[in-house]
Order: C-alpha cells, then structure tokens, then sequence
C-alpha cells in the first residue's frame, strides 16, 4: 500500500490511498481520518486500506482524483517521536578521518542514534526555509521506517514485525552551526530544521525484492540543482539494518505507533556513486586536495530526492524543494 496525506484544515491533513504507479488516488477518511489513526489501530484498519488501495489500482471505485504531490503535507505531519540513526558507519568514519579523529571499535557494533524534533515535518515540495545562508545549509538523503507500538526491550528478530511504513527524508542540517553544538555535549538542536518527507510512506511488499535483509537494496539518488549528486545503494555498506535499528531505539523505552526512524545519510565506500550530502563530498575534497570546493547551499538552490525500482519507477515519489531564505511574518512575538 502506498499512503500520503492532503492538506486541509487540520494540523494532520487527512489520509489517502495513492495507486501504485502514484497518479491516482482516493480519500481514506470513511475509514480513518489520518495516517497516525491507521498506525493506532493497524491490526483492524490495514485490511480495510488495503481493499481500498486494490480497487484504486483496478480502476473500479468511485472518487479517485490527480494524485498532486504539490497538495500534499508530509505523510506524518508531526509524530510523536522522531529518531535519526548513523546506520552507514563509513559515512561516520570519513567525517572522523576528516577531522583527524579516530572511529571508537564500538561505533561498529553499537548504533548512532539521536532524538530529533518531530513536531513540524514538512511536505515533499515545501521549501527550505532558512534565516541566513553563512549557517552552512546541507541537505541529507536518508530512508526511515515507521514502527507500529514496540515493546522495550525487543530482539532485532522480533523488531523486523514492526516496521510498517518505509519513505524517504531530506534531514536538513545547518552544518555550521553543529560544530558548537556539539562541544556542549548534548546533541543537536539549532542545526536540525524542520525534515521534509517523500510524498507516499510505502508498506514493505511494496518494495519487492529489494527489500532483503532488512535494508532495502536500491540507489537512493540526490539530483542538486538539476544535477545527479550521488546515487549510493541503500543496500550497500549499511552496517545496521532497519530491524538492529528499531530495537537499539526500543532498548530502554517503548516505542508508540508512529515512532519515525532514520537510516543515517545513504553512504558507499565507493566514491564512484558520489554523496547523498555536501559534508561528505565536502571531506572527501578536503582529503584528496587539501581544500573544501563545493559550497553549501545558497538560496534558489535546488535538491531533489528519489528512489526508483527495478523498472525505474519511482517508489516514494520525490523529494524537491528549493532553498528559500526564512521570513517570520508574524514578528518577533
């Protein structure tokens, strides 16, 4: 099944089904008003959705429209928990080697992982909005899985029965502002801005054979202002897959319905297949030349984010947004 949600007049838009070649779609609201109502009653709702999306594909139910990626919010608007993992560990070792940092042993064995702010998740085509360029604006190419409740304490085994959802994120980072974060020792906060989504969250199946070992064996591509970035294979050089990372999340909390999970920026070992952000081509300038050459992103920059299938069709539908410097028109109150 594929799920997007269209902007009305609440908070968390309102459910549809999109067809699998994601032209067509059908409200979900006779059966459930959101993505988040789904994923509390799944057991009961999947089956209901799931009729639906069968009718929608054979052309034989009433009220499909244009599926319009332009009228969408994100999938899950706002969540109640948000956490980004670092599950391409050589992604993490270049940025150290840059640094002149050596990588702890246990970063192969214990996963990354942070809380971000799930709050305010933004559309596919939703601009980047940003105060001031000199912050250092990166965009992050990742995938997340979406978990239904997950019990404390879960084996990866029993954690591979959760994921529900997959998608695609555009994690924006401010990477001049991290770096003083980062002394303080508590994590990131001014650096994250809000995350933009693909416009479907997809069930499992709808992958395929590329969903294999609990990752998903496809390039995720990054085309920046009109040109392919990067294109790593999601498949390749994750050291952690999705089940290792929802029960490392489950570790010592439960995990309610909803709960977003990050892959970590799409990274091979290869640099070949280029980058899925500027810091790590930025790095690896810095280590063949002595010099960073690719600049952050400037306003009226553009960044597109896809993952096609075996017959290059898209999955997730894209990611494109353009860099747009922020304007508070309520004031400083």
């Amino acid at each position: 099944m594929k799920f997007a949600t269209r902007k009305n007049n609440s908070r968390d838009g309102e459910l549809i089904v999109v067809s699998k070649d994601l032209k067509r779609a059908h409200s979900a609201k006779d059966i459930c008003p959101t993505l988040q109502a789904a994923l509390d009653d799944w057991v009961n709702l999947a089956p209901q959705l799931e009729e639906l999306y069968t009718h929608i594909n054979k052309h034989d139910v009433d009220g499909v429209f244009e599926f319009n990626t332009h009228e969408l919010e994100a999938p899950l608007p706002r969540a109640y928990q948000w956490a980004d993992g670092s599950a391409y560990v050589t992604h993490v070792e270049l940025v150290r080697k840059a640094r002149g940092v050596e990588l702890p042993e246990s970063f192969w064995t214990d996963p990354l992982m942070y809380q971000g702010g799930s709050d305010n998740f933004v559309g596919p085509n939703a601009p980047i909005s940003i105060a001031e360029e000199a912050w250092g604006i990166d965009f992050e190419a990742e995938i997340v899985v979406v978990t239904n409740d997950v019990p404390m304490g879960i084996t990866t085994d029993g954690a591979q029965h959760h994921a529900l959802l997959f998608g695609l994120i555009n994690d924006v980072s401010l990477r001049n502002l991290i770096p003083a974060e980062l002394k303080k020792f508590f994590g990131f906060f001014h650096s994250k801005p809000a995350c933009a989504f693909s416009p479907v969250f997809v069930t499992p199946d709808e992958l395929g054979d590329a969903w294999q070992d609990g990752k998903i064996h496809l390039p995720l591509v990054s085309t920046y202002n009109g040109n392919i970035f990067g294109q790593p294979n999601a498949g390749i050089d994750m050291t952690f897959n999705f089940p290792q990372l929802i029960a490392h999340a489950a570790k010592t909390r439960h995990l309610g319905a909803g709960t977003i999970i990050g892959s970590g920026t799409v990274a091979n070992k290869s640099e070949d297949v280029g980058s899925s952000c500027i810091a790590e081509r930025r790095i690896r300038e810095k280590l063949k030349s002595g010099e960073f050459e690719t600049p952050f992103m400037k306003f009226g920059d553009t960044i597109k984010i896809e993952m096609l299938d075996a017959n290059n069709k898209s999955i997730f539908g894209a990611i494109d947004q353009q860099v747009q410097p922020y304007i508070n028109l309520l004031g400083n109150h």
